[in-house]
């Protein structure tokens, strides 16, 4: 699909100049030898003001950077599984505080861990049950594979949990899931983790139909997201991008997933926390709909007070994610940053010494991807890459933030 509804930067309150910048940053990845290739896109009030490629898709076919290359988004895949609980939630099938073993009863009998090793785990019973805004928030206390700080983690890697293979189906893979102990009690920290993908079989249970289905129906096209899928045809397989990994002493980009033998080409299960693969036209279809109160050319995802509680801190103690959260990336990473229903949300700038507005919200994706929408500013941002893991050029995010944020003068 092709962007629409274009604007000259200073229509909507860019500096042009300025602007550019950003345009000079993304380049500048590719031309240091960082990066393959680079997309970024910054939109106001819902009209595109800058969009700029660079370098290559796929290295080894000589592919460059086009308007419709499909892109592994990873984790952010999370927003848009969240916008499918809150539709559910409104249509009143499904509430916040509801228990999640309501709806996948293995996890009745899940307990928490409070001692021993990953070998011979010490565990109890939960103090109350997980809800559905655990999951949403990620205070369940379930974790992810390649997290490197807790036992559990490590049962994880023990048990083959991986976040993108899975143990068979959906729900083959969440039972599983439920049969490892958490790493603390609900609602008290947040620990990122597997909790999206869990959402997604509550989905496909809540709804009687196909996780991936349900998205489809009732997320991807009613936003008109028409090249976003968890699985890759042949048809399009010269679209998918190439995956690369830096090498560990020079940082120049390492080929990891050949568009040919990526595993998006047949995923086993639909992984609500980490599956899709999307367009940059797509994805700012999902952001203009954020920004619009839940509208998209006429039709209705969300309310906007649904989306307003989404952009809300959920945090134990309206705390920040550097106060009740297990680190990410490193200390003090997330100072002065909550988390919603669904995506990082900014309580306090200072406090986090970033350029950016109370009421961003944000998050991105394993290999390299960001974006973020501010209903203050009116701003959405989408910054697409292809380099595994996130953490190898972590300031990417802040610098970003500040590169087009200067820009705006009105």
């Amino acid at each position: 699909m092709t962007l629409e509804t274009a604007a000259s930067p200073a229509e909507v309150g860019f500096d042009p100049d300025r602007l550019q910048s950003v345009a000079v940053y993304a380049q500048r990845f590719v031309d240091d030898g960082l990066m393959v290739g680079t997309d970024v896109l910054v939109a106001r009030r819902g009209r595109v003001v800058l969009r700029s490629t660079a370098g290559l898709a796929d290295r080894e076919a000589g592919a460059p950077v086009a308007d419709d290359t499909l892109w592994r988004f990873y984790s952010m895949t999370k927003p848009l599984t969240s916008v499918a609980v809150m539709q559910l939630v409104e249509a009143g099938r499904l509430r916040l505080r509801d228990p999640l073993h309501a709806f996948v009863p293995a996890f009745a009998d899940t307990e928490v861990f409070v001692g021993g090793t990953a070998g011979r785990p010490e565990t109890a019973p939960l103090t109350r049950p997980v809800t559905i805004a655990d999951l949403l928030t990620h205070t369940a206390g379930l974790t992810y594979s390649f997290v490197q700080q807790h036992p559990v983690d490590e049962i994880y890697r023990r048990s083959g949990m991986d976040a993108m293979s899975g143990i068979g189906d959906l729900e083959a893979t969440i039972d599983a899931l439920a049969a490892l102990p958490l790493r603390h009690q609900p609602g008290t920290r947040w620990s990122y983790s597997m909790a999206t993908d869990v959402l997604g079989r509550v989905v496909e249970v809540v709804s009687d139909r196909p996780f991936a289905q349900y998205l489809q129906d009732h997320v991807l096209d009613p936003l008109g997201m028409v090249d976003t899928t968890f699985r890759v045809g042949d048809a399009d397989l010269g679209r998918l991008a190439a995956c690369y990994s830096p090498d560990p002493e020079t940082l120049e980009p390492v080929l990891l997933d050949a568009p040919v033998t990526s595993g998006f080409r047949s995923p086993s299960w639909s992984s609500g926390g980490g599956g899709l693969v999307s367009t940059m036209a797509d994805y700012h279809r999902f952001c203009r709909m954020l920004l619009n109160g839940g509208l998209s050319d006429g039709d209705r995802l969300l309310g906007p007070r649904t989306l307003a509680l989404m952009m809300r801190n959920h945090l134990p103690g309206g705390a920040d994610l550097s106060a009740v959260g297990d680190p990410l990336y490193h200390q003090g990473f997330f100072d002065g940053v909550g988390f919603g229903l669904g995506f990082a949300v900014v309580l306090d700038a200072a406090a986090g010494r970033i350029h950016a507005t109370e009421g961003e919200c944000s998050w991105g994706g394993m290999a390299s991807t960001a974006f973020w929408v501010d209903p203050v500013e009116e701003v959405s941002v989408v910054f697409l890459a292809q380099l595994v893991p996130s953490s190898t050029h972590i300031s990417l995010r802040w610098d970003l933030r500040t590169l087009v944020n200067q820009a705006i003068v009105d």
